[in-house]
């Protein structure tokens, strides 16, 4: 019998950990866990709420919504209050404002004691920005994606383009990459960093299922022991 681990799956914005993470847990027949989403729907809790960005505010957000993580037969779901947003969370406005709320400590300690709790069964694929180095630093198998800006701001591009949004250019994403890459990697609270015995892999060149094939080979030779 197939051991059961936990694969942590980590890296900047677009670096394609989300998509590849997605596909690697189908392939290996485990559960995945999209973090950011958590985070996400948090910051669109707030964007509606209309309110100031203070702890007090987000206390009372994250007592107030309920945000939840559900399979269906499209893959996981995130629902805020029991509805699908998982379009809105991805918008332009949210990938604006999902930093400070992620960097908040009541909003990640809260989230990151969930995140554990979904994982505590292994047998998970779980991608986000401290997965290796706060949520499971003892995860079997760390992976850390990275790709280059111009890569990055192309994938973001097309990810807006397909969804209608055209009001933003390439620079103008490959800006806010870069300032989210800032944001995260200096903020306080479980920055975002590549764990010591992480597997980078560089994302760059490679196509998606490159990359998932890539990906499960490695995770079959920790599974199996190789």
């Amino acid at each position: 019998m197939k051991k059961k681990i936990i694969i942590a799956v980590d890296g900047p914005a677009s670096s394609g950990k989300t998509s590849s993470a997605k596909l690697l847990a189908e392939k290996l027949n485990y559960i995945y866990i999209d973090t950011g989403a958590m985070y996400r729907a948090v910051t669109l809790a707030w964007l509606r709420a209309k309110v100031e960005l203070s702890d007090s505010a987000l206390q009372k957000i994250m007592d107030e919504n309920k945000i939840e993580l559900k399979a269906s037969p499209n893959g996981q779901i995130t629902l805020l209050n029991g509805i699908d947003v998982c379009d809105e969370i991805r918008s332009a406005e949210v990938n604006k404002f999902v930093s400070p709320i992620s960097a908040n400590e009541l909003v990640r300690a809260k989230l990151v004691e969930w995140q554990r709790e979904l994982g505590k069964n292994k047998s998970c694929v779980m991608d986000g920005r401290d997965i290796g180095t706060t949520v499971f630093p003892d995860a079997e198998l760390k992976l850390f994606l990275v790709a280059s800006i111009g890569t990055r701001a192309r994938r973001r591009l097309l990810e807006y383009e397909q969804k209608g949004v055209k009001d933003l250019t390439f620079e103008e994403i490959a800006e806010q990459i870069i300032a989210r890459d800032k944001y995260d990697s200096s903020r306080e609270i479980s920055p975002l960093r590549k764990a010591k015995d992480a597997i980078e892999l560089d994302t760059s060149a490679m196509t998606l299922d490159e990359q998932v094939k890539k990906m499960y080979e490695i995770s079959m030779q920790v599974i199996e022991g190789k």
